[in-house]
């Protein structure tokens, strides 16, 4: 293979998009399984946000994966890869509204720092396709988060 992008710098960048799938996967995990069990009087708000945050996460995860694809290096995919590869954690329990939106903006926040910390990697090698993809997410997440914790205004 000879995009341009030294085998080595693919495997590097690839480590981290893996990282990132991972924290994508489970985010999108978290937001579904928030969505099927918010209640409480901002019911419709939340299920109809964590909605339509779930659905884009699900699309950004086929991006990422394709993204490792397009390095020539196999993407994860079980659950056991996602546990070992993740920076977020799994719910214990079903929260409250309140606390669903907390641990929301933090998991946004988390992909936020696991994208960042792939772009020198990315740079290095000159790989302005994954940077773009990266640039992308954060914008995405940043502002995700942003929408969160304003629902947390008092």
């Amino acid at each position: 293979m000879d995009i341009g992008i030294k085998e080595q710098d693919r495997k590097n960048i690839a480590e981290g998009l893996s990282r990132l799938l991972a924290d994508t996967y489970t985010l999108y995990l978290k937001t579904h399984y928030f969505h099927w069990n918010v209640t409480g009087p901002m019911f419709n708000t939340l299920h109809l946000m964590f909605e339509g945050q779930y659905t884009e996460l699900a699309l950004a995860v086929d991006l990422v994966a394709e993204r490792i694809r397009s390095l020539d290096i196999y993407a994860p995919g079980t659950y056991r890869d996602f546990v070992k590869l993740s920076s977020i954690q799994e719910s214990e329990s079903v929260p409250n509204a309140q606390d669903m939106i907390k641990e929301l903006v933090e998991g946004h926040e988390a992909v936020c720092r696991t994208a960042r910390s792939v772009f020198p990697a990315a740079e290095t090698a000159s790989d302005e396709a994954t940077a773009d993809l990266l640039t992308q997410r954060l914008q995405l997440h940043e502002k995700t988060a942003w929408m969160l914790r304003s629902l947390l205004e008092k």
